[in-house]
């Protein structure tokens, strides 16, 4: 099938691209919402600039398309943008989210479009294993739950991370894959990256009163492998 890929630049929506190519689908587009809201009810925001550099480091054409961010009206402006592309369905990297996946299924079902969600319901844990083992090079670049401080901003996710996430997971019941925004990533290179992302420059935002914050992406290059 021709479809268009649901896309941040995060390990679950470059995952869900790697998953389509290789079960022989064209990935005809990906597809950012950039939303005006930090708290958008559907959309990852953190760095969410970069997916442009993200679409180009992989080589698939991307269409961006600026949102409100306010619950329910997003959805309109997803679906301003689905009804256009010309494509047979659409792909998202949703795993556990309810919210998130019926609300795909009823804009595809507008349009008259499949919807696939690939890793919904996948083991956490075997998730993540996969995605290390296939060489994914994946930052940590947002955190926001108990137990995850300062000082996982920027951390690379590899098998010391998760074994401490399924601590953290039995300690305070986060969820391993960060469904539940526990925290965000941003995917640097992996099998499918025709470059790498080489970030310059960044900066540490943190909210001592919240004990949340981000790695906000000032500069970045592609590099060649």
């Amino acid at each position: 099938m021709e479809l268009a890929v649901l896309f941040s630049g995060g390990k679950d929506s470059v995952r869900t691209v790697h998953w389509c190519l290789k079960k022989g689908h064209t990935v005809k587009y990906l597809v950012t919402m950039i939303s005006k809201r930090e708290d958008s009810w559907m959309f990852h925001t953190p760095n969410i600039n970069f997916a442009e550099m993200s679409a180009e480091a992989i080589g698939i054409p991307i269409i961006t398309k600026e949102t409100s961010g306010i619950k329910e009206k997003e959805l309109d402006d997803l679906k301003d943008v689905l009804r256009i592309l010309g494509v047979d369905a659409v792909a998202c990297g949703g795993i556990f989210s309810d919210y998130q996946k019926k609300r795909f299924e009823n804009i595809c079902g507008e349009l008259n479009l499949k919807l696939l969600a690939p890793f919904w319901h996948v083991d956490p844990k075997s998730f993540l294993k996969e995605l290390i083992g296939l060489g994914f090079e994946v930052g940590i670049i947002g955190v926001y739950a108990e137990g995850l401080d300062e000082s996982w901003l920027g951390r690379k996710l590899d098998k010391e991370v998760l074994e401490e996430l399924k601590k953290l997971n039995e300690k305070f019941g986060i969820s391993l894959v960060g469904e539940g925004g526990e925290y965000e990533t941003f995917v640097v290179d992996g099998p499918i990256f025709k470059k790498r992302i080489e970030i310059i420059e960044s900066d540490k935002v943190w909210d001592e009163k919240t004990q949340s914050g981000y790695l906000k992406i000032k500069k970045a290059k592609l590099v060649d492998k």
